[in-house]
């Protein structure tokens, strides 16, 4: 089965197409110019309900979509689902790592999570979803140069090292987005 993703993050494309090899299902970039919808959810489920059906019908196939944010307990679950815009629309990775560690700056409570929804819809309105989370904390300060978006402030429980100090292989076995394309390809139609 052959996808579109719904995304023009090229860290995103990259991550999933690595995860999703020698599975069923294969990644393409979106459509030239398909800018998507704007993400008006209230939850990841929701974003990437929309994005991937807003992709499938456009397409004429199906569409593969991620929504996936930071939640850091001592910011009551924020950055949450606007972690893409925690810094303003337009913010780059490094502006919301920045307002991130500034928001955090003398809070104890460093606990967070990574959250995914994959979403999978075809061109009859078929949908499948599937979520991942990856506990872990907050550094900080950033480390590493790996990833993209808040890997260099995020250590999983039971590592050492941030997303962006480990390699690709090892990151994809066992974050979020990994948790998620588990549970996703043993819901294939």
């Amino acid at each position: 089965m052959r996808a579109r993703l719904a995304s023009g993050n090229p860290g995103k494309l990259a991550e999933l197409r690595a995860l999703f090899r020698g599975s069923p299902l294969e990644l393409d970039p979106p459509l030239a110019g398909w800018a998507g919808p704007e993400e008006s959810g209230r939850t990841y489920a929701d974003n990437a309900r929309l994005k991937a059906r807003a992709l499938a019908e456009v397409a004429g196939g199906w569409a593969l979509a991620d929504d996936s944010g930071l939640e850091a307990d001592g910011l009551g679950g924020a950055p949450g689902v606007r972690s893409a815009r925690f810094a303003g629309e337009g913010a780059s990775d490094a502006d919301n790592v920045r307002a991130l560690l500034a928001a955090l700056a003398g809070r104890r409570d460093r606990r967070a999570r990574f959250r995914c929804v994959l979403a999978l819809a075809g061109p009859a309105g078929e949908l499948v979803t599937a979520e991942g989370v990856l506990e872990g904390a907050i550094t900080d300060a950033p480390r590493g140069s790996a990833g993209f978006g808040y890997d260099p402030v995020f250590v999983p429980a039971g590592e050492t090292r941030t997303l962006a100090e480990l390699s690709a292989a090892d990151k994809n076995r066992f974050s979020h987005r990994a948790r998620a394309a588990l549970v996703l390809l043993a819901r294939l139609p």
